[in-house]
């Protein structure tokens, strides 16, 4: 049966500041006025990948914990910037309806090989004249937090100590009721969907049972649909509808239970009797359909990363699909990398970030909006993706006007 969601009621909390520094490529950067749909261009080894993955190593170290997080990556010895001192630094800001802005500040170093939480604080201003101040407060696992869905100043500050330093306060206080607004910000960042989607992970068939939201590589695809099906028709038969808008030949997608108990997708083509497997599908068709699942997910993750949604897909299918990151922004919060002029000719100025090293091998980004000569030219006709084919948005002397 069909659940009754009113999406158009739902305000979602919303990032609005990135500091990262000594992640990496990243030495020191800082992204202000984050916008519900934020787009980051660049050549190759540019950064954009390296913005990326700091949202993934946030959320996972939130999913899986911080040492599977950092040890994925390669430690200290590949995470942190080189020749840099001092610890990995990730600071965001973010505002919950009806809430004043909070800061979540993140402080990683390595001891003894793994990695320790060396200050992590959650901080926010009550009122218009107050003044912020910490109502979380931890250092290599020893802190304090205030209590209650409101905390003050005045407060009491209880001192609860943490098993150990790799671990997280906000994911560790987060699960108790009394904490309320550190669960809000636990809840926010473990409900972020980085996405790492293949097409090659949606051909496979997975054990027949519903699941809710696709997973970070797709692999599920089939059970989604499975799931969509039987709690969200209307929603499902919205996806087929515009993937049949997107690509004319496609009639629909079908999982069905086989009889060893896993789920078989296949896709039918209008002109066909007969479906085929979705082994046999293009990637383009595959990767659409897995990016509308996202997109029109009827309870939306609080985040959506997409990283270079151009691989694979038609040119012409791109605007499109703008378009739809624009729609879905209204209910989460997107960023995509790409090089895709034709994706970024559907983008705003203020919504998209150009990236570059510097001569030290250090990222450095600008929004396209904060340099005069690309609006000059956006001003008189241009688009963005046309000033990124002819060179205007690649190097670095074309941006510091």
């Amino acid at each position: 049966m069909e659940t009754n969601i009113n999406l158009s009621k739902i305000k979602p909390a919303r990032i609005k500041y990135l500091k990262v520094q000594n992640f990496r490529a990243l030495k020191h950067i800082e992204i202000e006025n984050l916008t519900p749909l934020t787009v980051l261009i660049g050549e190759n080894g540019s950064g954009k990948s390296t913005i990326f993955d700091v949202f993934a190593f946030l959320s996972e170290s939130f999913e899986f914990g911080l040492r599977r997080a950092w040890d994925k990556r390669g430690k200290a010895k590949e995470l942190k910037t080189r020749g840099a001192e001092g610890p990995i630094v990730i600071e965001i800001k973010y505002q919950e309806p009806d809430y004043p802005l909070i800061t979540y500040h993140l402080a990683i170093d390595e001891k003894n090989n793994n990695p320790v939480v060396k200050e992590e604080w959650l901080q926010w201003r009550r009122g218009q004249r107050g003044k912020p101040f910490r109502f979380l407060d931890y250092k290599e696992g020893i802190g304090k937090a205030i209590s209650g869905e409101k905390p003050d100043e005045q407060d009491k500050r209880i001192e609860i100590p943490l098993k150990s330093t790799d671990l997280l306060a906000v994911n560790a206080l987060g699960q108790f009721a009394e904490h309320p607004r550190v669960a809000a910000l636990r809840d926010f960042i473990t409900g972020w969907y980085v996405s790492y989607l293949s097409a090659d992970n949606f051909r496979g068939q997975p054990e027949a049972g519903p699941q809710q939201r696709l997973s970070k590589t797709g692999d599920n695809i089939a059970n989604v649909i499975q799931y969509l099906s039987e709690q969200h028709p209307k929603r499902l038969d919205k996806i087929f509808e515009t993937l049949r808008n997107r690509v004319p030949r496609i009639e629909k997608v079908i999982a069905d239970n086989m009889p060893d108990g896993r789920l078989l997708l296949q896709i039918k083509d209008a002109p066909f009797n007969n479906p085929i497997l979705a082994k046999f599908a293009s990637d383009g068709t595959l990767k659409m359909l897995a990016y509308l699942i996202v997109l029109y997910d009827p309870e939306p993750p609080s985040f959506i990363g997409i990283e270079e949604p151009e691989n694979f897909l038609y040119h012409k299918l791109l605007p499109d699909l703008a378009e739809e990151c624009r729609s879905a922004s209204e209910l989460t919060q997107l960023l995509v990398t790409t090089h895709s002029p034709f994706f970024i000719n559907s983008i705003q100025p203020n919504e998209l970030f150009i990236l570059w090293r510097d001569d030290k091998g250090f990222t450095n980004l600008r929004r396209a909006s904060e340099i005069h000569k690309i609006m000059d030219f956006i001003n008189n006709g241009a688009k963005l993706g046309e000033l990124w084919i002819e060179g205007y948005l690649k190097y670095k002397q074309n941006l510091k006007s």
